[in-house]
């Protein structure tokens, strides 16, 4: 597999070199510290997979992949946490590595690498979609929180802000409600009211048009009643 490095860091080239002299399947064709070189040899040569940076003077990781028409295989490699969501909204991105980059979490990445090899790119969006259907991430004070899909009790939309309440905590978080709907997954949340979704799974009662999770008592439209009924179990 032909790859390239793209960093504006000298030292970060040389750590990802190293590695990837480890694994054989892989070819290091050359090392690049901007963006710009890179397209122009991108523009001449067959390249299967990029270890990318995001942080660079002239593009950002991800305005370098807008600039190709046919991306391979990406793996971005960086300091900063807080893009994992931002990068799994592009199909070619095979993995998020971030620094200090451990030879275990490489390996995986480049398993990860090898599998997309022989599948389809509808099966690589499922795959990484997969990967992270157990969590997601919120941001709270420019920090990445990762929370649980299971420990989530309630999610409800006030105004340009929702209230997301697990098991442990609470959260308020600058969204909307249709934003976090579409991220959750439909066979454990259901929407059951405009300004409620919740987790079927932690449904203690329901009586007339309500429902109790823990000690909130959440209202059910008319409208969502029936799609909740066919999703719990009555004997």
């Amino acid at each position: 597999m032909n790859c390239i490095t793209i960093d504006d860091e000298e030292m970060a080239r040389a750590i990802i070199t190293q590695m990837i002299t480890v694994y054989p399947e892989l070819n290091l064709m050359q090392e690049f510290p901007n963006a710009m070189q890179a397209i122009k040899f991108l523009n001449n040569n067959d390249v299967d997979l990029i270890f990318l940076d995001i942080h660079m003077p002239d593009f950002t990781g991800f305005d370098f992949i807008q600039s190709l028409k046919n991306p391979p295989k990406i793996i971005l490699v960086t300091s900063d946490k807080k893009f994992a969501i931002e990068a799994f909204e592009y199909e070619c991105i095979v993995d998020y590595l971030v620094k200090p980059i451990t030879g275990d979490r490489f390996q995986k990445a480049i398993q990860k690498a090898n599998a997309y090899k022989i599948t389809s790119k509808a099966t690589e969006i499922k795959q990484i979609v997969e990967d992270n259907a157990n969590e997601f991430y919120i941001n709270i004070d420019r920090r990445l929180i990762k929370i649980e899909m299971a420990s989530v009790n309630i999610v409800e939309a006030k105004g340009d802000y929702i209230h997301i309440k697990t098991e442990s905590k609470n959260y308020v978080v600058h969204s909307t409600l249709k934003k976090i709907e579409d991220k959750l997954p439909k066979d454990l949340f259901l929407k059951v009211h405009r300004s409620f979704i919740i987790n079927t799974k932690k449904i203690i009662d329901i009586k007339d048009n309500s429902v109790l999770i823990a000690k909130d008592v959440i209202p059910v439209s008319r409208s969502n009643k029936t799609e909740l009924l066919k999703r719990i179990n009555v004997l």
